[in-house]
């Protein structure tokens, strides 16, 4: 993976500009913070998002991937104020389980997501290199 970031820009904090790659692509769905079989086990936001990283690293497992194929992320978050002031537990969250922040990445603030107890969604497209 090659990360683009061109010449006198900054270093983005926590995400790429942008990434080249070759290889087989791998298109996550939106991930939401419930188990594999639907169940939430938490309502705080930084809880559900590690289980959403983690819905995420299995379904690329399931591809022959893991969290290093990660090239794209967006993030779909009910409320932007508590996805800031969970930052710190979401960072540790996405080191432990992605680990890299060499991927580009959007954030957006929704009106609402589909299902009600759902704080985030999240999708990913991953390439395993040739």
């Amino acid at each position: 993976m090659q990360v683009l970031l061109p010449q006198g820009w900054p270093r983005p904090k926590g995400y790429a500009n942008g990434v080249a790659v070759r290889g087989t692509q791998i298109y996550v769905a939106g991930m939401i913070g419930w188990d594999g079989q639907g169940v939430f086990h938490t309502d705080d936001l930084a809880g559900q998002v590690r289980q959403a990283l983690q819905n995420i690293v299995d379904v690329l497992a399931e591809g022959g991937a893991g969290p290093q194929h990660i090239v794209r992320m967006t993030w779909y978050v009910k409320d932007k104020k508590e996805y800031v002031a969970a930052y710190p537990e979401i960072g540790k969250a996405y080191r432990e389980l992605i680990g890299n922040f060499n991927v580009a990445m959007t954030a957006v603030q929704v009106a609402d997501l589909v299902e009600d107890r759902a704080k985030v969604e999240i999708e990913v497209t991953a390439v395993v290199p040739d």
